[in-house]
């Protein structure tokens, strides 16, 4: 079984995002978008169902960790008896428009010297599809289908017989180990490189300048804050649509069958995303989950959904994958979801205690209004 959900910490770029254990490993990541296939699924299943570890030799090594200020730039602590190391994990945010998404960790060395090892599965298509893998450049490059990822490092990289890449090395005191991976559509014949220190200046420098942004202030701002920089990272930034998740299948508890696919845009849960971002000074992202909505919902009010894809799909077709075990053994997994063709009720608690139940389609029997810092839309 995976790690406890509640040991994850989750990294992303505004486009998709990745969850990172304690140990090191990066158990799920979907490429290009939130709801793209996987290329590490280990959290649905096991590590040869895709997954990236990079962690200390010694397996008992004493783990810490914490985000880098006001910003989505993840930090992990090994303690061992040779030394102490930390790696840096982070994904570029890229400019509007770019098809090229980046993954980069950096390996510093803090005290005296530790060995380190990495092991990266890649597997295509929710841990179905072995790319075909070759030396290129700084590193080894895969492909499959419509997926490229190129990796580099100064890290010796080798193949294993089941297929599975490995690596071994040392960070002393004052060194660091640089990993960047870049995944680029197939049909393009390279990516650009991006020197990793810039880019982790470049993203820190932009993460502290949207979270200036946020005009709460108090003995709650840096819990705040967090659940911003959270609630931003589920945001696709192309559309201004607000994922419920970027994961699919976790069950409501451990061998539930209820497991869904959330990485799509309720409108309900999106709202109440809205007016935390609104209510803190977020505007920009307000208006843009307004325009998401504006075209999502076009045509007659009797055809609004209760949820709709990244850039305002209707048809989220739910199929099984059978191959996947699930969290904790949890089937079916499912991608996809029904639930776009329901109709489902909600019921409020009151501040007088009573209960008052409310339709999501609200605009089956109204015409669409929706207001922004007073403004009608």
């Amino acid at each position: 079984m995976s790690s406890p959900i509640e040991d994850y910490g989750i990294i992303g770029n505004t486009y998709t995002a990745a969850l990172v254990s304690r140990e090191g490993s990066i158990d799920w990541l979907c490429l290009p978008r939130f709801d793209s296939e996987s290329v590490f699924a280990a959290l649905l299943g096991e590590p040869k169902h895709g997954r990236w570890l990079i962690s200390p030799v010694d397996p008992l090594a004493r783990v810490s960790r914490c985000y880098r200020g006001e910003t989505g730039i993840l930090e992990t602590h090994f303690e061992t008896p040779e030394g102490n190391t930390k790696i840096v994990d982070f994904m570029a945010l890229s400019e509007e428009g770019e098809d090229q998404v980046d993954l980069i960790r950096l390996v510093y060395g803090e005290k005296g010297r530790v060995r380190m090892h990495t092991e990266i599965v890649l597997r295509f298509d929710y841990g179905r599809s072995v790319p075909w893998v070759r030396q290129h450049l700084g590193g080894p490059v895969a492909v499959a289908g419509p997926n490229a990822i190129q990796f580099i490092t100064p890290v010796a990289l080798r193949g294993t017989p089941d297929m599975t890449t490995v690596g071994e090395f040392t960070v002393e005191a004052g060194e660091t180990v640089p990993f960047t991976m870049s995944w680029y559509p197939s049909h393009h014949r390279a990516f650009r490189y991006r020197d990793p220190y810039e880019t982790l200046l470049g993203t820190e420098t932009r993460w502290h300048d949207w979270s200036n942004h946020c005009t709460l202030q108090g003995p709650w701002r840096e819990a705040i804050i967090r659940s911003l920089i959270t609630l931003r990272m589920l945001t696709y930034r192309p559309t201004g649509g607000i994922v419920a998740a970027l994961t699919t299948s976790l069950p409501e508890w451990i061998g539930s069958v209820r497991n869904w696919d959330y990485r799509f845009c309720w409108i309900r849960d999106a709202t109440l995303t809205l007016y935390a971002l609104l209510s803190s000074g977020y505007m920009n992202e307000a208006r843009a989950w307004r325009e998401w909505l504006m075209r999502a919902a076009a045509g007659h009010p009797s055809e609004m959904q209760i949820m709709y894809g990244l850039a305002g799909e209707r048809r989220l077709t739910e199929y099984e994958l059978p191959w996947l075990p699930g969290y904790g053994g949890s089937q079916p997994v499912r991608i996809g979801n029904a639930a776009h063709e329901q109709l489902q009720l909600e019921c409020l608690w009151r501040a007088d205690g009573r209960t008052a139940c409310s339709q999501s389609l609200w605009a089956r029997s109204q015409p669409l209004r929706l207001e922004l810092a007073g403004q009608p839309a």
